[in-house]
C-alpha cells in the first residue's frame, strides 16, 4: 500500500519558468531554503538580460567609453603618438576593432551565463534545457522548440515562478532582417562598424546605443518622438545628455516619428512622418519590449495579465494564483535586472515562510549607461513640481568640483532632493561618470530615512566626486531653530 506523503513531509517543490536575473535568484533562494529547485531556460542561465541585453550592452558601452577616454586624454595633458618616417611623430587615430569588440562581448556573455549555470548546479538546482509551459495551476511541461515541439518532460509543483522576460518590439514597417535593420539583440552579429547607424526611439535603450556608437566612431542619427531624448527621465538630466549628443556631432532629431523603415541595397532608408527621408548604413529600432508570455500556459493556470500581456504581480511578486510567482520584463512592475533579482528572491522567501519585505518601488535606484551616465533613485522633481508632495531640490553642477575638474569632466551635476520639515532626503540625481556607482550613498540615506545634515556628517574623501553629494547636502542644513514647534 502506498504511504501519503504531505507537503510539510518532503521538500517543497520549486519550478521556475525562465532562467534570468529573477529566476535565478529564485532558483538560488530556494536551494538556499533547502526547496527542491528545478529551472527551465531555454536559452541559457541569465537569460536575455545576460546573453543579449544587460551585459552584453554594457561591455559595449564599456570599449566605448575607453575610446572616448583615449580621445580626450589630450585635453589632460597625455597624447599619444607614433613614429613615421625620418623619425617624425605621427598622431594616431583611434581605431576600433569591431570583429574583436564582438567577439569579447559574446565571450563575456556566454562566460557569464556558464558561470550562473555552474553555481546553480553546485547547490543542487536541477537545469532543464527546454520551453517551459502550464499545463495546470500545478502542473509544468518542457517541449522541445520549433515548430513541430513535442514534450519530453513533465514536473509537479508546489511553487511556481515565471521569470520569461521580454524581446524587442517589432513594428510592421521596419521589419528587422539582421542584417542593416536591427534590433538591439542583433547588434552582435554585425561584422563591421556601422558607418551610419540610425537609431530610431530615444528612450533608454536607444540613447544608450546612440552614446555608444558615437563614441566608437559610428556617425549616429538619433529620431526621437518626443521633444527630447529620455522624455521619461529627470528633465535636467536629459538637457544634459542632448547638450553632449549634440556636440559630439551626433544628430539629433525631435518630435519625428519613423514611418518606415526599409533596406535599399547596402543601406536603409528611413522616411520621417515629416515626409524626410535619411539613409544609413544600418539602423536600430528601439521602440520597445514585449513580454514573453504568450504560449507558456497562463490561461491553464490562471494566471491574470494586462492587455500587453504583462503578469500582474504584487509587492511580493505574487500572481494572482497564490502559489505562482513571477519576476521581471515579464511583469507589469518595473523593467530592472536589479529589481528582477529582487523580486525572484522575494517570492522565494514569501512562498516558503521566510522574511519577507515588500518592494518599494520608490527606493529603487536605475541608472541610464549613457555618457555620461544617468542615476536616479526617490521622489524626482517631476513629482514635486507636480504638487504630489512637499520637499526642497537643490542642484549643484559637478564643473564645481575639483575632481571633476582633474578629470577633464565638464558635464553633469548632483540634485538632491528633501523633505521641508526635518530635511529627510527623498530623491536624488546624479548625472556624471559612474553614476551608477555614486548613486548608492543616496539609496542608503533614503532607505533609512537619513537627514540631509545626517548624511552631510558622512566622511567624503577629497578630491572626489562623491563630495558633490555632501555639498549639496551641506547646503540644505536645517537650523536647529526650525525644527522647533
Amino acid at each position: 500500500m502506498m504511504e501519503h506523503v504531505s507537503a510539510f513531509e518532503r521538500k517543497q517543490r520549486v519550478v521556475i519558468i525562465g532562467g534570468g536575473p529573477g529566476g535565478y535568484e529564485a532558483a538560488l533562494a530556494g536551494a538556499q531554503l533547502g526547496a527542491e529547485v528545478t529551472l527551465i531556460e531555454r536559452a541559457g542561465v541569465g537569460g536575455s538580460a545576460v546573453l543579449t541585453d544587460v551585459v552584453p550592452s554594457k561591455t559595449l558601452i564599456a570599449s566605448a567609453e575607453s575610446a572616448a577616454a583615449i580621445e580626450q586624454a589630450d585635453e589632460l595633458g597625455v597624447q599619444l603618438f607614433a613614429r613615421g618616417d625620418r623619425d617624425r611623430p605621427l598622431r594616431p587615430e583611434v581605431a576600433v576593432n569591431f570583429t574583436k569588440l564582438n567577439k569579447r562581448i559574446r565571450r563575456l556573455a556566454n562566460r557569464q551565463s556558464d558561470d550562473m549555470r555552474q553555481t546553480l548546479e553546485s547547490l543542487g538546482v536541477q537545469v532543464v534545457e527546454g520551453y517551459g509551459r502550464f499545463t495546470s495551476p500545478t502542473t509544468v511541461a518542457v517541449s522541445t522548440g520549433g515548430a513541430n515541439a513535442k514534450d519530453f518532460d513533465s514536473f509537479e509543483l508546489d511553487t511556481a515562478v515565471v521569470s520569461v522576460g521580454a524581446r524587442p518590439r517589432v513594428l510592421p514597417s521596419a521589419q528587422p532582417d539582421g542584417e542593416r535593420i536591427l534590433t538591439w539583440t542583433q547588434l552582435y552579429d554585425l561584422e563591421e562598424m556601422p558607418s551610419h547607424l540610425i537609431v530610431v526611439g530615444s528612450g533608454v535603450t536607444g540613447a544608450e546605443f546612440a552614446s555608444a556608437y558615437r563614441l566608437l566612431g559610428s556617425e549616429v542619427t538619433l529620431v526621437s518622438s518626443r521633444e527630447r531624448v529620455l522624455p521619461g527621465e529627470d528633465t535636467d538630466a536629459a538637457d544634459v545628455i542632448e547638450e553632449v549628443f549634440r556636440r559630439g556631432g551626433m544628430h539629433v532629431l525631435n518630435k519625428q516619428r519613423a514611418t518606415s523603415v526599409v533596406r535599399d541595397g547596402d543601406e536603409v532608408v528611413v522616411t520621417l512622418s515629416d515626409g524626410r527621408e535619411i539613409r544609413g548604413s544600418h539602423c536600430l529600432m528601439a521602440v520597445g519590449a514585449v513580454p514573453n508570455t504568450e504560449g507558456i500556459g497562463l490561461d491553464a493556470a490562471g494566471v491574470q495579465t494586462t492587455d500587453s500581456g504583462h503578469i500582474r504581480v504584487n509587492r511580493v511578486a505574487r500572481t494572482s494564483v497564490p502559489h505562482i510567482y513571477a519576476a521581471g520584463d515579464c511583469t507589469a512592475f518595473f523593467p530592472l535586472a536589479s529589481v528582477a533579482s529582487v523580486q525572484g528572491r522575494t517570492a522565494i522567501f514569501h512562498a516558503l515562510g521566510d522574511e519577507v519585505r515588500p518592494i518599494t518601488l520608490r527606493n529603487v535606484a536605475s541608472n541610464i549607461f549613457t555618457y555620461p551616465e544617468i542615476a536616479t533613485v526617490g521622489w524626482q522633481q517631476a513629482s514635486i513640481d507636480a504638487g504630489e508632495r512637499e520637499a526642497r531640490i537643490v542642484k549643484l553642477p559637478l564643473r564645481h568640483n575639483p575632481r571633476a575638474k582633474m578629470q577633464g569632466v565638464q558635464d553633469g551635476f548632483v540634485k538632491l532632493i528633501a523633505g521641508t520639515d526635518l530635511g529627510t532626503i527623498v530623491g536624488g540625481v546624479v548625472v556624471a561618470p559612474r553614476a551608477s556607482e555614486l548613486i548608492l550613498p543616496l539609496s542608503l540615506a533614503i532607505e533609512q530615512r537619513l537627514t540631509v545634515d545626517q548624511f552631510a556628517r558622512a566622511w567624503a574623501v577629497y578630491p572626489s566626486l562623491s563630495g558633490s553629494i555632501t555639498d549639496v547636502a551641506r547646503s540644505m542644513h536645517v537650523a536647529q531653530e526650525q525644527l522647533e514647534p
